[in-house]
């Protein structure tokens, strides 16, 4: 019984998780939409600000190129998780979702397979922002790579799983896209990805405190900071923004999990 369930689970996963990267194949413009935009706010926002950006504790030299880097990649995965969780709201109105749901596969791997298909595109768009590393002075040894390839993925995974559970419960895009916006951008604005915590006024430092993507910005930070990660330290060691990256996900899943199994008869009738 228990390999059954195995298989059931597995097969349900994979499918819906190879559904989703042909999905994406098929429908190129996601990749000008999610990584285009973040790449202009990079270059026009960075440019813009350039030299005048000195906050108290960066390094002699560094621009504002160079400090937005990091937050320009997690914002590329937040774009791509946004655009992918859109994909549950489609599915339940072209009626794909409510055959999955009625055959006999478990809503578990219905959820992991949904959000690991989105959170691969997620990760492989984020990660192909790294290419740019060499253009702000990065080196990229094999283990930076490894260990950032392993960040961003988490990353995309919490932010995915996040993006799923509001998508499962809301019925419109527009309402969805709404959501998105108050949730998800202002905690991209408070993570550091713009100004660090030192800069900050008291109450919005406690807001980036309580923020779990100000951890998973800072996460990126020491990775590419190296031996010397000023700006990460101003929030927390790399084993503490490793940590809470992880809790996040973990959390962000089950509550993902949790939505799918309650059976909402408004939704699916």
């Amino acid at each position: 019984m228990y390999s059954i369930w195995s298989m059931n689970f597995l097969l349900s996963t994979g499918t819906l998780w190879w559904r989703e990267i042909v999905r994406f194949y098929r429908q190129r413009s996601r990749l000008l939409g999610a990584l285009g935009t973040p790449l202009v706010f990079w270059l026009l926002i960075g440019s813009g600000i350039g030299a005048s950006f000195r906050p108290p504790s960066a390094p002699a030299g560094t621009n504002y190129l160079e400090y937005f880097y990091p937050g320009t990649m997690i914002l590329i995965i937040l774009f791509t998780a946004i655009f992918s969780s859109i994909s549950v709201i489609e599915d339940r109105r072209e009626g794909f979702l409510l055959s999955v749901l009625v055959a006999p596969v478990s809503r578990s791997g219905v959820a992991l397979g949904k959000i690991l298909g989105g959170a691969t595109l997620a990760f492989l768009q984020g990660f192909l922002f790294v290419l740019v590393a060499p253009l702000m002075g990065i080196s990229l040894e094999v283990g930076k790579v490894v260990l950032l390839a392993g960040i961003l993925f988490l990353i995309a995974f919490s932010l995915t799983s996040l993006g799923f559970a509001f998508a499962w419960k809301i019925d419109s895009t527009q309402g969805f896209h709404s959501i998105m916006n108050l949730l998800l951008f202002p905690m991209w604005l408070l993570s550091g990805a713009i100004f660090p915590p030192s800069g900050a006024s008291t109450w919005v430092g406690w807001l980036m405190k309580v923020n779990p993507l100000t951890y998973e910005v800072a996460a990126v930070r020491h990775i590419l900071e190296g031996h010397n990660p000023v700006l990460a330290l101003e929030v927390a060691s790399f084993s503490h923004c490793l940590l809470v990256t992880v809790l996040f996900g973990v959390v962000a899943f089950l509550v993902s999990f949790t939505v799918v199994q309650q059976r909402s008869v408004k939704t699916w009738g």
